[in-house]
C-alpha cells in the first residue's frame, strides 16, 4: 500500500531507514502523527492506532475506509474534468473553483466524500502538493498549473480501505493517542518538525507546532521509555532535537526534502531516535 496523498515530512524515502530500526516484534502499532501514513501503509500490521490534529486528512482516512467506491467515482469524474481542459489558464480557473469548494465546505462533517475529493485533487494539483492554511484556517495553496493529473490508483484505494477497517482513527492530541499504549507495543513519533531557522515554515495545520509543544513530545516520549513502550522518533538534526533526546540513541540520515520552494534547499541531515536496542545489519 502506498499514501493517497503527498505530505510535507512523508516518509516513504526513509523507510528502508526507519524499518531496519524497528524491533523485531511488538504489539500494537501508534502513530500519533499519521500524515501520509508510509509507515503504517508500510507495515500493514494490525491492531493500529492512528491520529492527526488535521481534522481533513482524518476525516480523508475515515472516507476511504467507508466510502471507498463512491470516493472512487468522484474522484474520477474531477480527474476527468480537470485532464480534459488543455488551456492552462483555463485550467487554473478550475482549481481555484475547487479550492473555494472545499474552502466552503472545509469545516462541515455534512458530506466527507466531497469534501475527501476535493481535499486529494488539490493535493495533485497544487504546488508542490503542500498542505497549507492561512490563518483563518482556509486552505491557500496555489494551483501546479498541471494540466494532467492522476488523483488515484484503484487497487490501492481498495487495500487501504480493507486495512482500515482493522485501525483506530482519531482527530485528537498526540498525547491522549498514546494514553494507552503499553510495554511492548511500538510508537511512530513523526510530529512536525522542529524549525531549522526561525523563518523556516513547519505550520501544516492552522494550530502549528511550538516549541513548547516539542518539549511536551520529549517528556512523553521518556515516560513512555520507562513504561517499556517501544519509541521511535524522526526530526530535523538541530541541536534543539538533540538535546531534548540527549538520553537516548540519536542517528543522523541524509534526506531530500521534496515539499520546499527552493530546490537548493531540498538536501539536508535528519535524525532518527529510539529508545530501545535492536539489531544493526
Amino acid at each position: 500500500m502506498q499514501p493517497f496523498v503527498k505530505w510535507a515530512g512523508g516518509k516513504r524515502q526513509l523507510l528502508s531507514e526507519i524499518k531496519k530500526r524497528l524491533p523485531a516484534d511488538f504489539n500494537n502499532y501508534y502513530e500519533p502523527f499519521i500524515g501520509g501514513g508510509a509507515l503504517l501503509l508500510e507495515l500493514g500490521h494490525t491492531p493500529s492506532i492512528i491520529s492527526d490534529n488535521n481534522h481533513v486528512l482524518i476525516d480523508a482516512y475515515k472516507t476511504i475506509r467507508d466510502f471507498p467506491n463512491e470516493l472512487k467515482k468522484q474522484l474520477n469524474d474531477i480527474q476527468e474534468e480537470h485532464n480534459s481542459i488543455d488551456d492552462k489558464d483555463r485550467n487554473k480557473e478550475f482549481y481555484y473553483s475547487k479550492r473555494k469548494e472545499f474552502n466552503d465546505i472545509i469545516y462541515s462533517n455534512e458530506d466527507l466524500i466531497r469534501k475527501t475529493t476535493l481535499f486529494i485533487y488539490l493535493n495533485k494539483a497544487c504546488f508542490n502538493g503542500l498542505y497549507r492554511v492561512n490563518q483563518k484556517g482556509f486552505f491557500n495553496v496555489p494551483s501546479n498549473q498541471k494540466t494532467r493529473i492522476n488523483l488515484y490508483d484503484d487497487n490501492n484505494i481498495n487495500e487501504i480501505s480493507s486495512f482500515l477497517k482493522h485501525v483506530k482513527i482519531y482527530n485528537q492530541d498526540f498525547e491522549k493517542t498514546v494514553e494507552t499504549a503499553q510495554k511492548g507495543d511500538l510508537i511512530f513519533f513523526d510530529s512536525p518538525y522542529a524549525p531549522l531557522n526561525p523563518q523556516s515554515f513547519d505550520s501544516y495545520t492552522k494550530e502549528g507546532f511550538s516549541v513548547e509543544e516539542h518539549i511536551r513530545l520529549a517528556e512523553l516520549y521518556k515516560s513512555l521509555s520507562k513504561k517499556g513502550v517501544f519509541c521511535i522518533l524522526t526530526n530535523h538534526n538541530t541541536e534543539f532535537i538533540r538535546e531534548l533526546y540527549q538520553d537516548f540513541t540519536i542517528e543522523e540520515v541524509d534526506v531530500k526534502r521534496m515539499i520546499n520552494s527552493d530546490s537548493k534547499n531540498r538536501v539536508g541531515k535528519e535524525v532518527i531516535i529510539t529508545n530501545y536496542d535492536y539489531e544493526r545489519n
